[in-house]
């Protein structure tokens, strides 16, 4: 009973078919959840537990992000590619355990990284490159398909939290623990701009520090927050226009439909209007939340889920309704 008291899921990831959750603790496991035996008529407390739970690495799974074909999971110094059919055909898995090679789950091991605590990792689908950011200031470039890094980006002074990638603009955009967001262009590997949200006086929450724990974008427009509030920015002219009072620090946000959704400390799930007012706050299982994902890989299981300081994961069947919670 021990460890559940103290989990935190800290990322999710939904597989490219879109029936099964991936989600990642600071414990270094992975736990895969049916989402349609979940979301069936007939489901019973069951089919909330995990089909499969393994260990990806030693300390906490920073980072879930899914290619056509794998479940990628970043670590201290490591990230680890996990086949996503191998993981669905779980009875062909050899009891859980931390797999080293072709040993029971696949997947590529990247010890060779000197990166602490891989917070963030995000795809550039226009040349099917990995985006990766962490604990060594810089951004680094992976491309996939060679399995050699092609780029590092240097800039930051602290360590970075956070990616975005414009495909459309050969942008990617970091924010870091220096209060910095960073805006990159991917041709150059030159930083275009650097936006201190922390110096402007809307955004300012000294009492939080400066650091920026999410960035987001949607064509011309940026979401950041963290020790400054949550804000609004746009990219052109590269000033915020609007100021989510929100209170504490928010880890993810999220462009949905024609609102913000946000979490972070407290526990709940702030629905914002683009214009800067709150519009709903809905209640979740845990204390304070880290990841917010919605599943856009299938119609048929379209759900937001969010994991926090627990070993609950609640599962959205629409932004104002809370189904049920699944549990590690």
């Amino acid at each position: 009973k021990g460890p559940l008291l103290h989990m935190s899921v800290f990322s999710q990831s939904f597989s490219p078919c879109g029936r099964f959750l991936a989600a990642g603790n600071n414990y270094g496991q992975i736990a895969l959840f049916s989402l349609s035996a979940a979301l069936s008529p007939d489901a019973s407390a069951l089919n909330q537990k995990p089909v499969l739970t393994f260990t990806a690495h030693e300390g906490p799974v920073f980072c879930l992000l899914s290619t056509d074909v794998h479940l990628l999971s970043s670590g201290n110094g490591e990230i680890s590619a996990w086949s996503w059919s191998e993981l669905i055909k779980k009875n062909k898995i050899h009891h859980h355990k931390r797999c080293h090679g072709n040993d029971g789950l696949f997947c590529f091991f990247r010890s060779s990284l000197e990166i602490p605590e891989i917070n963030a990792m995000t795809l550039n689908p226009r040349d099917d490159t990995l985006i990766v950011g962490g604990g060594d200031n810089n951004v680094h470039i992976l491309d996939l398909e060679q399995g050699v890094f092609k780029a590092v980006l240097q800039g930051h002074t602290d360590y970075i939290h956070c990616l975005s990638v414009r495909e459309r603009d050969n942008e990617i955009l970091s924010g870091g623990e220096d209060g910095a967001v960073r805006v990159w262009d991917t041709r150059t590997g030159r930083s275009a701009h650097c936006i201190e949200v922390y110096k402007y006086e809307m955004c300012a929450r000294p009492q939080f520090g400066k650091w920026i724990s999410c960035v987001t974008t949607d064509s011309d427009w940026m979401l950041c927050g963290g020790g400054p509030a949550l804000s609004l920015w746009h990219l052109r002219s590269l000033s915020p226009t609007s100021v989510f009072p929100l209170t504490g620090c928010q880890r993810q946000a999220v462009f949905y439909q024609d609102m913000i959704l946000a979490v972070g400390d407290g526990p709940v799930v702030s629905h914002c209007l683009l214009g800067g007012d709150v519009r709903a706050q809905i209640p979740c299982s845990s204390q304070s939340l880290n990841t917010l994902q919605s599943n856009s890989s299938s119609t048929e299981y379209r759900v937001l889920t969010v994991g926090g300081s627990s070993a609950h994961i609640d599962v959205f069947t629409n932004p104002s309704y809370r189904a049920f919670s699944l549990r590690f």
